[in-house]
């Protein structure tokens, strides 16, 4: 049956949790899935979503946990007991889900929770995982996973394969091995279940497989699973031994996440907030790039300020200062985004940033022109009187054009080059750049054409 969240519920839930009704609030929640509950659990405060999760058994606490958004996952474990934590939660958790929970503890809670996780391997994954930079392929690898040695008869490989799958929630793969854990192939399960039980398994594995290494960025997992549409990668070391695996819900989560972040950069927002953090969290921010903007204002203002005799000679200029600052803007997110967008998606960089700078070029005269000309039809008419007005608003907004083109091509391949997320680009960075610049090319343009008429 469909769940949907209403208004009723969740009062009906709040009414029954406050006369510490456990039977009742069990009947509520029973049978919802782990994320329904996770929602839930949004709309009701620290201490009655307290009160649900202790009535939870440890498994289905443990997928509500992680179906919780980060920020109020954090506020939530921190009113929870190490020992809680660990038993409740961890150790019902694969490897890669509990090493992000551990990781979101402070360091004290961290030795604390590891101390009273009664599995020493599952303690021992989880502490390695936390070695990894947590953006990287090893910082996103589960350690469970079913792999099989290459000398193995079929019989022995089965038996194998049932006594690992107790840890493993989904087998998507059978990986092989040799004697030194170097990954060698991926095995198929109808293949070994069709073979004769006596043969080996070096005679039956697939030896064409896509892995990653530990190190690797997370969005290169992303990109490489996408390419050959995996529902899970092998993750390996420098030398090629098996680490690990990720499977596409983590890498669902990785795409999420990058675009949330991609947009609020775009946006002018820095550092990861959500819409319901403090007031002071989401003002601290959006201050950054608004003060950038208003750094770019003052220069624009500074720009027209040092031309004021060119617009005192002709005051017609200043009507088409919005234009020229609206078309440099948009303009040069534009281009930038299209180049943003090819970088996200792991293009493979055949072009060069010549060659990309020379079509983005082209393009740019032929837009420029079109512009162009319609502004000086539009002045024909408008300005009939001032020829000098109709010349050097299309002229200039040619000029403006193509430098906004180029300068929003350059710049996020510049940054890219530099290991800086190109998105910077996209947002107030481009837009405040090129207004000043626009006004001051306008500006210095019609003073030209001032004096050449």
């Amino acid at each position: 049956m469909q769940f949907e969240l209403t208004r009723e519920f969740v009062e009906k839930l709040k009414d029954l949790i406050s006369l510490e009704n456990a039977e009742e609030v069990k009947g509520l929640i029973d049978g919802l899935h782990p994320a329904d509950i996770a929602e839930t659990m949004e709309e009701l405060s620290l201490e009655e979503a307290k009160y649900i999760y202790l009535l939870l058994d440890g498994e289905t606490a443990s997928d509500v946990l992680i179906e919780i958004p980060e920020h109020d996952r954090k506020k939530f474990l921190k009113i929870l007991p190490p020992e809680f934590i660990a038993r409740q939660f961890i150790e019902y958790m694969e490897s890669d889900d509990a090493a992000d929970i551990v990781g979101e503890l402070d360091e004290e809670v961290q030795q604390e929770v590891l101390k009273e996780i009664g599995d020493i391997e599952q303690a021992g994954d989880i502490v390695d995982l936390l070695e990894y930079d947590e953006e990287s392929a090893g910082g996103i690898m589960a350690k469970e996973l079913v792999s099989v040695n290459e000398n193995l008869t079929v019989q022995a490989c089965l038996k194998q394969i049932s006594e690992q799958s107790e840890e493993v929630d989904e087998i998507y793969y059978v990986y092989v091995v040799d004697d030194a854990d170097i990954l060698k192939g991926i095995l198929s399960l109808k293949k070994l279940i069709l073979a004769k039980t006596n043969m080996k398994i070096s005679n039956l594995y697939n030896d064409d497989i896509k892995s990653v290494t530990t190190e690797a960025p997370q969005e290169e997992v992303a990109n490489k699973m996408e390419k050959y549409d995996l529902v899970a990668i092998p993750v390996v070391d420098s030398i090629g031994r098996l680490k690990g695996r990720i499977t596409i819900d983590d890498v669902v989560d990785i795409i999420r996440e990058e675009a949330e972040k991609d947009y609020q950069m775009v946006s002018g927002i820095t550092g990861d907030v959500e819409s319901s953090d403090k007031v002071w969290q989401l003002t601290r921010a959006r201050i950054p790039w608004l003060f950038i903007g208003l750094l770019g204002g003052i220069l624009g203002a500074l720009v027209i300020g040092n031309h004021n005799e060119t617009l005192t000679q002709l005051p017609k200029m200043a009507f088409f200062i919005p234009l020229i600052a609206a078309m440099a803007g948009n303009v040069g997110v534009q281009s930038s985004s299209i180049v943003v967008q090819s970088i996200a998606s792991g293009a493979k960089d055949i072009e060069s940033i010549s060659h990309k700078l020379l079509k983005e070029f082209a393009i740019a005269l032929i837009t420029a022109f079109v512009f162009a000309v319609l502004i000086y039809i539009f002045n024909y008419f408008y300005s009939r009187d001032s020829m000098q007005l109709t010349w050097a608003v299309a002229v200039s907004l040619f000029i403006v054009i193509v430098f906004a083109s180029l300068f929003g091509t350059l710049i996020p391949l510049l940054l890219n080059k530099l290991k800086i997320d190109p998105a910077l680009a996209t947002g107030p960075f481009i837009t405040t750049m090129n207004d000043i610049l626009g006004l001051f090319i306008y500006l210095v343009v019609g003073n030209i054409f001032l004096n050449l008429f």
